[in-house]
């Protein structure tokens, strides 16, 4: 069975990014040397794995990157400390911020 990973670094600069692969140990290594000098990682490394977590289906893989690309920094640290408390309170501020009450509208 194949498995896909999504992950965060954490990059030397403090800023994080968040990728996907099917092979952890090379991707880091890749963000590591730096193979690719126009990558958001090139300039910022060394980088620090974080958090990952292991995924058996590509799509629900995908799913997860493409939300947590959404999510705040401090959001995806408290998933990488494993702060599940702070996250939740991090995803209802967020909510309850993009609602705004228009008078008007009533």
């Amino acid at each position: 069975m194949k498995l896909y990973y999504v992950y965060i670094l954490r990059c030397s600069d403090g800023l994080t990014y968040t990728g996907i692969t099917d092979d952890i140990a090379r991707r880091l290594s890749e963000h590591q040397s730096g193979l690719n000098k126009t990558a958001f990682t090139y300039l910022r490394r060394p980088v620090e794995l974080i958090f990952q977590q292991e995924f058996n289906d590509v799509l629900q893989a995908i799913y997860f990157e493409k939300k947590m690309k959404k999510w705040s920094a401090p959001k995806k640290m408290a998933l990488a400390n494993g702060e599940f408390d702070l996250l939740q309170i991090l995803a209802e501020c967020r909510n309850a911020s993009h609602y705004k009450y228009n008078p008007d509208q009533d």
